[in-house]
Parts: structure tokens; C-alpha cells; sequence
């Protein structure tokens, strides 16, 4: 899970409220194993260096994408740089890096494009094809906003040094992109398939598909309905995680919305002193079998901290061979600003939840590591999915504050998830120092499952620097 510091600022109030780490059983798909998890760590090192946007966005901003994939032994990574002298909203590039013997190397950096928010990418492994969405302003030189166009640019593998061939996605119309783009980017590598997504304002998703033939579908999904608001409205749905495969697509994400209830509005308003504040508390999901169809099941809402101005952000999602679907998720009980006025009786806890869904129906749900207010532990965050090709379900994620001795903590962890219902014990990923926000190489991206899990993201206490780690699942 990626978390921009404008969602996760947590001015509700102090987490030194003590808190304890509860491991529950789970209902999961991998083998059982007796042996113990031992990642190790291969290489830990700095990609590039960025300077603030000041535009909303930043290098992590595509958060249920991904800015990091494998094909075989080579690895790429597109980068975020801040354009020196221009002016937001659209003052960055898109980069395209690779990892060298000697370390990475940029490869290319869009040349005329500027835009705002990261791209993410895309592997087709049996064509040694990297595709980039883009999202280029189509605006003059300076302007605060306006109109953008997706593009899609492919490169291959084996002629690194050509000029990518760039795809413009077939939609239905013209539909109204502009820079705040919200997209999610899909691939399918063994089939050689795709997805984007791109918000329209606060009504909708405009889809375009691509199959293997180069033919493209588009359509649109329309946001769940709002209807227990005080003004009823779509309930926009952003940073999800989407899943392309044989054609069958899996969307999940979090309510984006500016605060829907009038009471709280105000008095947020109080603190704040600002007219806005938007809510992240409510995962939805809905699913299609073909996305050529343009067929999606209604909206299933998944978990809620709707009542107590609670936080939500999604993790990651992945679809099993048996049809089943596992969602995780980090999860806040409370906004502790509002809890004395409006919910006083409320306590605060902080979680890394997982369900498990067949047929859009959560057959079970339960938490993987959870934080309590009035008991010493950790805080976890930024779950992730990591599938190796013998078929096992880990997650990897990172764990902070104070342990039960008083002890400061700061680490990566990992456990795995068993088809008994069973979870592993929590192993240290001996990162240093370790990841705090990071994309994975995904197989949501098209990168093949594998013993070695990539990342991509921040570490703590490295300011303005993105960084890789390679692991070796033993």
C-alpha cells in the first residue's frame, strides 16, 4: 500500500495511544509449509533523487499500479522528475529507467510531454515488450490545469535504444481527461492484454481494453451510488488495485469523496479552517467475467469506517487458479479530531485486514496484524501481495512505533499465508534502512510470478529518494 502524506497526514490526534500487533488465523490459498520464510537481501540501493512538485501528486501517487516490473532477469522502472522552473500542476516528466550490472541507468525521459502524476508500468513477457501510460497535458506551458491525453508508449526489450511506439487507447466519444487522471493500469502478460482506467470527474471511469490482436474495447463504470448521504452523489472510487486476466477484470477501491456529512464538514472546517477535506473510508469492489462486454456486477462494499470518520486505503488484490479473489487492506477505526464531539465512546485501532471473495461474496475476512489502542505494540502498514512460482501467497509489510518493551521499531516483515487457515509467524526482511512506501513488481503488471520479490519506493528516513531492493524468497 502506497500512501501519499497528503492522505496520511494524522493530524486526529497521537499515536501514542499504545497499541499491540494481533496475528489471526486466515483463510488463504498456498500449500501449507513447515519451513520457516528466509528472505534475503540481494541488493538495497538509491534510483534517482526528485525534487517536490507542490502539485498534489509525487513519484507514488499511482498507488494501485505499479512503477516497477521483470521480464526474466532485467528490470525496469519509470521515474517522477520535477521539471525546474515550471509551474504546477503539470511541472513533471515521466522517466524510464533499467537496471544495469552496474546499477540503473536512465534510458529515456520524455522529451517534449509534462504532466503530473506518475506513470505506471506494464510487461508483456513473450513479447519483451515494457508498456508506459502517460498522461501528457495538452494545455500551454505554465497553465494550472486543463485537458490531457493517455497515451501508451511500448518499448522493447531488445532494441532499448529505440524511440518507444506509443499506442493511443480507442475510447467510445472524447471523453474529458485532464491531469488528475486517477488511472490504473492493467496487463495481462501471458495473454498480452491491457487495461487503463481513467477518472472523469467525480461520476465515472472511462475503460479502454486492448487484446492481443492490437483491437481495442472501451466503456464506462459507473461509481456506486451515495444515497445515505446527506446530498446524495456518486461515491468516486480511487486508488484501486485491478486485476486483468483471460479477459475477467477485479476493481477495489476507496471512496474519494469531499466529506458528505454536513456536521462533521463544519466542524473539520473549525480545525482546519480550510472548505474541504475529503473522506477515505469506505472499499468497494465489483468485477466483470468479460471486460469485453462492458458488463460489471453491482458495487459490493467491503469493509466501512464510515460511521466514526475512519481511514481506509487498499493494499493490494490478487485472483487465485480456484476463482478466488484476496483483497487486503490498511484500515483506521476513528478520526480521533472528531471523536470527543461526535463519537466519544470509540477506540482507536489501526490494521492490516484480508479477505478472501468467491463470486463477489466475502466468504471470509479477518486481520493479518492489527494495532489497539491501550496495549503496547507496533503499527503496521503498506501490505503487499507477493506470489512465487511454486504457487505461495506472501505479504510483505512494514511495521513502526514501539514495541511491547518500549523498544523503537521501524522494519519490513513478511509472513505467509496457508490453505489451512493458518498464517506463518512474522519474519524480519533485513532491509536497512527499510521501505516505508513501495510498489512491487506484480503479476497485475505482467511480471511472472517469482522467488524474487522487487521493490520499488521510499525508506525511512531518505527524504526526496526512491530506492530498490531485490529479495530472495527461501
Amino acid at each position: 500500500m502506497l500512501v501519499n502524506p497528503r492522505f496520511h497526514r494524522d493530524s486526529r490526534g497521537s499515536l501514542a495511544s499504545a497499541i499491540a500487533v494481533v496475528c489471526c488465523t486466515l483463510t488463504c490459498w498456498g500449500s501449507l509449509r513447515a519451513e520457516k520464510l528466509q528472505p534475503r537481501v540481494e541488493i538495497q540501493e538509491d534510483v534517482y533523487q526528485y525534487a517536490p512538485a507542490d502539485n498534489g501528486a509525487g513519484p507514488l501517487w499511482c498507488s494501485g499500479s505499479t512503477s516497477i516490473v521483470r521480464i526474466g532477469d532485467q528490470v525496469f522502472a519509470s521515474g517522477l522528475e520535477t521539471l525546474a522552473g515550471r509551474k504546477p500542476l503539470n511541472n513533471c516528466r515521466w522517466q524510464f529507467y533499467q537496471r544495469a550490472a552496474s546499477g540503473w541507468k536512465l534510458l529515456r525521459a520524455d522529451e517534449q510531454g509534462r504532466t503530473r502524476e506518475p506513470s505506471p508500468l506494464g510487461v508483456f513477457p513473450e513479447q519483451s515488450q515494457v508498456l508506459l501510460s502517460a498522461n501528457p497535458t495538452l494545455t500551454p506551458l505554465d497553465t494550472y490545469n486543463g485537458p490531457a491525453r493517455p497515451e501508451i508508449h511500448v518499448f522493447q526489450t531488445k532494441d532499448l535504444a529505440a524511440a518507444p511506439q506509443t499506442l493511443l487507447p480507442g475510447w467510445n466519444g472524447s471523453p474529458e481527461f485532464s491531469e488528475h487522471s486517477y488511472r490504473s493500469f492493467a496487463v495481462d502478460g501471458p495473454k498480452s492484454e491491457l487495461l487503463l482506467c481513467q477518472n472523469i470527474g467525480y461520476t465515472h471511469s472511462e475503460w479502454a481494453f486492448r487484446d492481443a490482436q492490437g483491437q481495442w474495447t472501451s466503456g464506462q463504470l459507473k461509481w456506486p451510488w451515495g444515497a445515505e448521504y446527506d446530498q446524495p452523489e456518486p461515491i468516486r472510487t480511487c486508488y484501486p488495485d485491478v486485476m486483468l486476466k483471460n479477459r475477467a477484470v477485479y476493481f477495489c477501491g476507496v471512496s474519494d469523496v469531499q466529506e458528505p456529512y454536513k456536521a462533521w464538514r463544519e466542524y473539520k472546517k473549525e480545525i482546519t479552517g480550510q472548505n474541504w477535506d475529503y473522506d477515505f473510508r469506505r472499499l468497494f469492489f465489483t468485477w466483470t467475467e468479460d471486460i469485453t462486454t462492458g458488463k460489471f456486477h453491482d458495487w459490493v462494499e467491503i469493509s466501512s469506517r464510515d460511521k466514526t470518520a475512519g481511514w481506509i486505503m487498499p493494499g493490494d488484490l490478487w485472483v487465485g487458479n480456484d476463482g478466488r479473489l484476496h483483497i487486503i487492506w490498511s484500515e483506521r477505526a476513528i478520526d480521533e479530531r472528531l471523536r470527543q464531539k461526535f463519537f466519544p465512546d470509540a477506540k482507536q485501532s489501526h490494521s492490516i485486514e484480508y479477505a478472501v471473495l468467491k463470486d463477489g461474496a466475502v466468504i471470509s475476512r479477518t486481520a493479518i496484524a492489527k494495532v489497539e489502542e491501550g496495549t503496547p505494540g507496533e503499527l503496521p502498514s503498506s501490505p503487499r501481495f507477493h506470489v512465487t512460482d511454486d504457487g505461495r501467497l506472501l505479504v510483505i509489510f512494514y511495521a513502526s512505533g514501539v514495541n511491547r518493551d518500549g523498544k523503537a521499531v521501524s522494519e519490513n516483515r513478511m509472513v505467509e499465508l496457508n490453505a489451512d487457515g493458518s498464517i506463518t509467524p512474522a519474519v524480519v526482511v533485513p532491509l536497512d534502512p527499510p521501505f516505508n512506501s513501495y510498489f512491487t513488481a506484480t503479476v497485475r503488471a505482467g511480471t511472472s510470478p517469482s522467488h524474487t520479490l522487487d521493490l520499488l519506493g521510499t525508506r525511512a528516513g531518505k527524504s526526496n529518494t526512491i530506492s530498490y531492493a531485490r529479495i530472495r524468497i527461501e
